[in-house]
């Protein structure tokens, strides 16, 4: 069981403003997923993403811990043993050991690796609690550089930053050691992290941050949106997702989500735990997986932890497993919710189709003095899959709009977002309506999205626009 120490900033969560809703479990995909993993982490690859749970390296001589995390998970974060107290306990002094024995079990049986965290103000090693100043921040800046270097190619994505924002109703920064090195001390630290690895995604990694409406979540997304229009290397922002009955998942998780992601950079659920049992617990969890589903940019998932037993918060009994290794209700409910499908994440891993698809097809002009043009754009491609985008636009002021989406056989369109579709009996044929007010004004437009299973033809899509 992890002492209070390890995880003793998570007790201080404070309570959102109303619990998961409707408004988080309506978020449906229209078209289920063809295949039915078995598995979490066999589920979220049917979307491009992954499943991923932390692993501490004193469990892995457990055969029930190591059975589960093997089967069931494909992306591992270790617990605390790349945290900056257990990689460099004397300065500059490094002790790879416990990090190295995480990674290398990873990666032996088929998994990436998180990188957690590279600078924190809590679980620092005693000489760098005592400093202060330019020497503190020297320090800090050669502890990223080198541990980054050290694991320079196993990293999937790093925690560079770690719960730099204070709590409550300023939005701004924690008053901490590191922010009094100055306040560009984590843009300094992205930046050493970039230079020492520059194919790690770079996340910055908080709590409390869901509920889009708090003050807290304004900062962080305040800093990112700065970050990404200076230039400074940020890829993605880590949602830790500690839950319980009185810090529910929010109403408007989805809206967090993609509104960071709207900033061009990758929303990742890193540590999720949510307190509670039975029916409850489930709907929490499926939630958050239906929430991360239904934005592109939500690359993957990771519960804080592989049994009950095993978490810091073990007497709220807050993961998908028993102490004894069984699968809860909350199991069950996000396995089929992953199977339910989703918009697909980006997969840079895997490569694009060999040729070209055929030329795309014109933009339709408007039949009979019809006062909207639908044109495609192609989106992300897999060996299996692609995604589109059609833009409407207005040619006329128009109350409404519908648009209809021809794909050829055998494709089929398994994923649409942004609107509410139907099909003709083939399949091959959707008609495309707005899922709210569909009225715009001349020269606005308005767009959705499809995910079309190409079944080996890669031809674009034919797309028309009729408005009233």
């Amino acid at each position: 069981m992890t002492t209070p120490r390890l995880r003793s900033t998570r007790g201080r969560l404070v309570t959102a403003a109303g619990g998961l809703s409707a408004a988080v479990l309506a978020v449906t995909l229209a078209v289920p997923a063809n295949a039915a993993g078995s598995t979490l982490q066999a589920a979220a690859a049917e979307s491009g993403r992954y499943f991923g749970t932390a692993i501490a390296a004193s469990r892995l001589n457990d055969s029930t811990y190591t059975t589960i995390a093997n089967r069931e998970f494909n992306m591992i974060t270790a617990e605390n043993e790349m945290k900056m107290d257990a990689l460099e306990p004397n300065q500059n002094q490094f002790n790879w050991s416990s990090g190295d024995r995480i990674v290398n079990w990873a990666r032996q049986s088929g998994k990436q690796v998180r990188g957690h965290a590279l600078a924190w103000h809590a679980q620092q090693p005693g000489w760098m609690q005592n400093m202060s100043g330019t020497a503190l921040r020297n320090a800090m800046l050669n502890h990223i550089t080198q541990v980054a270097t050290y694991y320079r190619g196993k990293i999937h994505s790093w925690d560079v930053v770690n719960e730099a924002f204070a709590d409550g109703n300023s939005g701004g920064r924690r008053d901490s050691n590191l922010q009094r090195t100055g306040g560009d001390w984590i843009e300094a630290a992205f930046r050493a992290a970039r230079a020492a690895d520059p194919n790690a995604k770079l996340c910055y990694n908080d709590y409390n941050t869901d509920n889009w409406s708090h003050a807290k979540t304004q900062g962080v997304y305040n800093m990112v949106r700065d970050f990404k229009a200076r230039g400074v290397p940020i890829d993605c922002v880590g949602f830790q997702a500690h839950f319980n009955s009185g810090n529910p998942v929010p109403s408007n998780y989805h809206t967090t989500l993609q509104n960071f992601a709207d900033l061009g950079v990758d929303v990742q659920i890193t540590e999720l735990d949510i307190e509670g049992s039975g029916s409850s617990q489930a709907q929490q969890y499926q939630g958050v997986v239906q929430a991360c589903l239904s934005v592109a940019r939500c690359t993957g998932i990771t519960v804080w932890g592989v049994r009950d037993t095993d978490s810091w918060r073990a007497s709220g009994t807050p993961l998908l497993f028993d102490g004894s290794g069984n699968k809860k209700a909350a199991y069950t409910s996000v396995l089929n919710q992953l199977n339910a499908g989703g918009t697909p994440a980006p997969n840079p891993t895997t490569p694009p189709p060999t040729g070209n698809p055929t030329t795309p097809p014109p933009t339709t002009p408007p039949p009979g003095g019809a006062s909207c043009t639908a044109t495609y754009s192609e989106g992300e491609k897999w060996n299996d899959r692609f995604n589109g985008t059609v833009t409407i636009r207005a040619n006329t002021n128009i109350s409404n709009w519908q648009s209809t989406v021809t794909v050829r056989s055998p494709q089929k369109i398994t994923a649409t977002w942004n609107g509410s579709p139907t099909w003709d009996g083939s399949g091959n044929v959707m008609t495309m309506r707005p899922s709210g007010n569909g009225s715009l004004a001349a020269g606005q437009t308005t767009s959705f999205g499809f995910t079309v299973s190409h079944g080996g033809n890669w031809t674009w899509p034919t797309v028309s626009c009729s408005a009233s």
